[in-house]
């Protein structure tokens, strides 16, 4: 069994374009891929493709032949929908296809359209991410959600605001070399803690902003890409994915997230490695608590110490575990079906030296992408090495 080889990547702008349609934010994405991977659209044997809103956003279901349409591909297409973490799923059963040698060749990919609808419609929609009978009804947002969970992360462990501010300065920082970011706009501890408040603890700046874009990726067999003379030295080594309790109130904890620790172990042991062997991560912050939950759940941290990680710039660019330097979710934005692939994606062009499309970034030879769905109920984790 060998392990899938990255052949290309695209990913379109993210932010807001709204007299765009999905199909075809996902076509310039796909066709990008397609042509940075060198392969052409009759070798693929199948497009999975990510997105939750479609149905509400566009009045479009059954995107997967849509999407196969729109970038030419004749073969089989199927929709991934595991809210935030659609193309994380993706990902994993293209992974596991093409280690069972049932396809070479899979394009995966996603895309999101919200701004069309508004804010209001934006935020209703991305609340049935969440339990309806028992959060939604009663009044539940992912702001109050991932407020709680702060709060409750706050009250275990320590930590406060400042903490969480620092997160947000850096993520934006990082999104500046980003020619594909959202919030190519820099901010300071003081911006962050004096922002209008969304859902106390969190503030404007700690969450990430409404997104459109789309994102893809070619992934191939070891053997093709030997076949076909492909340069493509990133591999995707290992896979995981867990579960949990959709709503909050259903868990032991609100300052962990178990579902993110399982596709973690998951994923290490399908590598073979660990968390001391991670040079960079790309990480699920929707909101700045989020980035903290997912560093422990990752083993980078332990738990606690996540939350000073960034005021110590431990997760900057330079430091020694540099954490979302894409800009996160947190800057770059979060198209959300398509979040999961352009994580792949600006771990791919890191890993192989592309770093005029991963921004100015360090060095790396293994690195880590974390996806998570609502308040991380569905999660995964793929791990990306350096093959020669």
């Amino acid at each position: 069994m060998s392990d899938p080889r990255v052949a290309g990547a695209g990913v379109t702008d993210f932010g807001e374009h709204p007299e765009r349609t999905g199909r075809d934010l996902f076509a310039e994405a796909g066709l990008a891929a397609l042509d940075d991977a060198g392969v052409p659209a009759d070798d693929v044997e199948a497009l999975y493709f990510g997105n939750f809103m479609g149905e509400l956003a566009e009045h479009q279901g059954h995107q997967g032949p849509l999407m196969a349409e729109a970038v030419g591909v004749n073969a089989p297409a199927t929709r991934f929908e595991a809210a935030c973490a659609s193309a994380g799923a993706g990902v994993r059963q293209a992974v596991k296809n093409l280690r069972s040698g049932e396809d070479d060749v899979i394009l995966v990919g996603g895309a999101e359209r919200m701004t069309n609808i508004g804010t209001a419609a934006a935020t209703d929609a991305l609340a049935i991410a969440a339990d309806d009978l028992y959060e939604v009804r009663a009044g539940m947002t992912f702001p109050g959600a991932y407020g709680l969970m702060a709060r409750s992360y706050f009250a275990e462990y320590g930590g406060n605001r400042e903490d969480l501010a620092h997160v947000a300065v850096k993520n934006h920082e990082h999104a500046l070399v980003n020619e594909h970011a959202q919030l190519r706009k820099e901010i300071t501890v003081e911006d962050a803690l004096e922002a209008p408040m969304v859902a106390d603890p969190l503030g404007l700046y700690d969450a990430c902003p409404i997104t459109d874009g789309a994102a893809a990726a070619v992934l191939v067999s070891e053997e093709y890409a030997e076949d076909h003379g492909l340069d493509a030295p990133v591999s995707i080594t290992g896979t995981g994915q867990g579960g949990d309790n959709l709503a909050l109130q259903d868990r032991p904890h609100f300052d962990q997230t178990p579902a993110a620790d399982e596709a973690t172990d998951e994923a290490y042991a399908d590598a073979g490695v660990g968390p001391d062997d991670v040079d960079v991560a790309e990480v699920h912050d929707c909101f700045t608590i989020a980035e903290v939950l997912a560093v422990e759940s990752l083993g980078l941290f332990e738990r606690g110490e996540g939350i000073t990680a960034a005021r110590e710039g431990v997760t900057t660019r330079h430091g020694a575990m540099p954490v979302n330097l894409s800009g996160g979710l947190k800057a770059k934005g979060h198209p959300v079906g398509a979040t999961g692939v352009a994580q792949i994606a600006t771990l791919t062009w890191l890993l192989d030296g592309s770093h005029q499309r991963a921004g100015d970034v360090p060095e790396a030879d293994v690195a880590v992408a974390h996806n998570a769905g609502g308040t991380a109920a569905s999660a995964t984790v793929h791990v990306l090495e350096v093959k020669s």
